[in-house]
């Protein structure tokens, strides 16, 4: 029986977890349960799971559950976990993972952030504790499915984006997008923060810094292609010019219960199984750099290196806040966070404290960039 903590539990990733792990309650028992701020559901999820440990991140303090971000450490830390499922959306992410692979669990990470902020540190974190790193994204989650048994390492890498609800749009046309436009995905059923990301395409651009760590290849070795059906979640080509690729409907089921299993696979009858003659035709595009320069923005940061991807992942919340606000335009989100890019230090990111500082300090440059 593995026991499970699961963060961000009330977000899509992770009630898409808890029903996953419904379906298996013969192998694992949910002993920790952390939510954002919908401490209705929390109550809910509670009452369904009995889990030892129950927080809230951000609650009143009769909300009935303890409370603060150091609940997020406190789940992932404990004796009594064996996984912790991070789903929390955004930076705020980065010190449970720290934690709970220094203290030689496994992280199934929904947390891209976490990578794209410290990749560095995380690895280090797992080395000196023993711990684990399964990615659940569906694109590295098909890499890790690829590469896992081939003995021999991947030579390049080709992620693939669905286009997101502009991907036949003009440019002009994407710049005056409404919310509820970029909210309105053709393909993922996501949070808010994650839709628009998907929409502007730093999704991917993360993605892409994620995979550079996870897999230890160069940002020249990882490409990205438009796929709209999402059938296809990743290729992984060898050096014997061999290319594999991981295909299935899009669900988060199939890289969830992955994540919770790998090396192994357990027999899961709760998604539905790929028919090639019936999913209709599987068609790729080149990305539209020009109409979608977050991407490059993104990219050019990981590229760059020490904290410059952290920079950009926190211009990138603040404008996406800032959107979904309605303080500015669609069009302005990349404007936003290349502003901030500009005031970046270029400062290693060799702790904690540097990581946390070029964190603050782009934050307060892409509200400069928004006065």
């Amino acid at each position: 029986m593995r026991r499970v903590a699961l963060l961000g539990s009330t977000g899509s990733i992770g009630t898409t977890t808890l029903g996953v792990l419904s379906r298996h309650r013969d192998a694992f028992e949910v002993t920790a349960l952390v939510a954002g701020s919908n401490a209705a559901m929390l109550r809910e999820q509670v009452a369904a799971w009995r889990p030892a440990y129950s927080a809230l991140v951000r609650g009143d303090t009769d909300c009935g559950f303890p409370t603060g971000a150091e609940t997020l450490v406190e789940a992932a830390t404990r004796p009594d976990v064996d996984i912790v499922v991070n789903a929390v959306v955004g930076a705020a992410g980065l010190d449970a993972t720290l934690a709970a692979l220094g203290a030689g669990k496994r992280v199934a990470l929904a947390n891209k952030e976490t990578l794209v902020t410290a990749g560095a540190l995380v690895a280090a974190a797992a080395r000196a504790g023993g711990g684990e790193l399964v990615p659940i994204d569906s694109e590295h989650s098909a890499v890790l499915q690829c590469t896992c048994s081939q003995g021999a390492k991947a030579c390049r890498l080709i992620l693939t984006a669905s286009g997101g609800p502009f991907r036949t749009w003009d440019r002009e046309r994407v710049r005056a997008a409404t919310v509820a436009e970029a909210l309105n995905h053709p393909t993922w059923n996501m949070g808010a923060k994650i839709t628009v990301d998907s929409a502007t395409l730093a999704n991917k651009a993360l993605e892409v810094i994620e995979a550079h760590f996870l897999f230890d290849l160069p940002y020249d070795a990882v490409d990205v292609v438009v796929h709209p059906q999402s059938i296809v979640h990743a290729f992984v080509e060898f050096p014997d010019g061999s290319v594999l690729a991981q295909v299935g409907y899009p669900s988060m089921e199939v890289p969830i219960l992955y994540a919770l299993t790998h090396p192994a696979r357990r027999a899961d009858t709760g998604v539905p199984r790929y028919d090639p003659v019936t999913g209709g035709d599987l068609t790729f595009e080149p990305l539209r750099r020009d109409d979608f320069p977050t991407f490059d923005i993104g990219v050019g940061a990981g590229r760059q290196g020490g904290t410059a991807p952290a920079a950009f992942n926190a211009a990138n919340e603040v404008a996406v806040a800032a959107f979904l606000a309605g303080r500015i335009p669609f069009g302005r989100i990349p404007e936003v966070i290349e502003h901030a890019l500009d005031h970046h230090d270029g400062s290693a990111a060799d702790s904690l404290d540097a990581v946390r500082s070029a964190d603050r300090a782009a934050r307060c440059h892409a509200d400069e960039a928004m006065t």
